[in-house]
């Protein structure tokens, strides 16, 4: 049953740590580009519950990206990697702190409108029963089910405006608004290899003119 492939167990932690192993991720060098890293929190509200992924709505007062849905991160601190820049900004965000051991993999790099390639971090967040969001930077915390990853709707591609490269979004009830490419993106990623196995490749996506700013 679905609550059962689901369920915040070791077995999932181990089928996630194990997909991602055998994903040849692909990397981007560009050194024109500004690094950046999220992470992709797998965690549920108690042992054996309904597992869930961690996205936050930005601050509207924020001066980059406001009102938009992310995963927890930022670019990354002279000197910093992506693991620890994503722990770092999870930590600053939504209040949690987790070691390197909670790291499970990393899926694709992706390039952002913004000018910026994205790590997304998988960590192994475990049970949480809240989060402690920085008023500053997020707006709320959503705890998107597992389940709903599997949704008709993920993923939904339209044809550029601008005759690029084709848009990405999602729709996840939990969270009840339509969500973009690059985060819709990340998240699909994500349950294609970490949770069915595939080598499903994104980079290909485009991202809606909006997410420049």
């Amino acid at each position: 049953m679905w609550h059962m492939k689901y369920a915040l167990v070791p077995q999932l932690k181990s089928r996630i740590a194990d997909n991602l192993s055998r994903l040849e991720r692909q990397a981007c060098t560009d050194p024109s580009l500004r690094r950046a890293a999220v992470a992709v929190l797998v965690s549920g509200e108690a042992p054996g519950a309904m597992a869930d992924v961690v996205v936050t709505l930005r601050g509207a007062r924020l001066n980059r990206h406001s009102g938009q849905f992310a995963l927890p991160g930022g670019r990354l601190d002279e000197g910093e990697g992506v693991v620890g820049a994503a722990l770092r900004e999870t930590h600053e965000e939504i209040g949690l702190s987790l070691g390197e051991d909670a790291v499970l993999g990393l899926l694709d790099d992706m390039v952002t409108r913004s000018g910026f390639v994205i790590t997304p971090v998988v960590a192994w967040a475990g049970p949480v029963s809240s989060f402690v969001p920085d008023p500053a930077e997020v707006d709320t915390v959503y705890r998107i089910p597992l389940a709903e990853l599997d949704g008709p709707e993920v993923p939904s591609i339209i044809p550029d405006r601008d005759g690029g490269k084709p848009v990405m979004s999602a729709v996840f009830p939990t969270v009840g608004h339509r969500m973009f490419a690059p985060t819709a993106a990340m998240i699909y990623q994500f349950r294609e290899v970490c949770l069915h196995g595939r080598a499903t490749r994104v980079a290909d996506f485009g991202q809606p003119e909006f997410t420049r700013g």
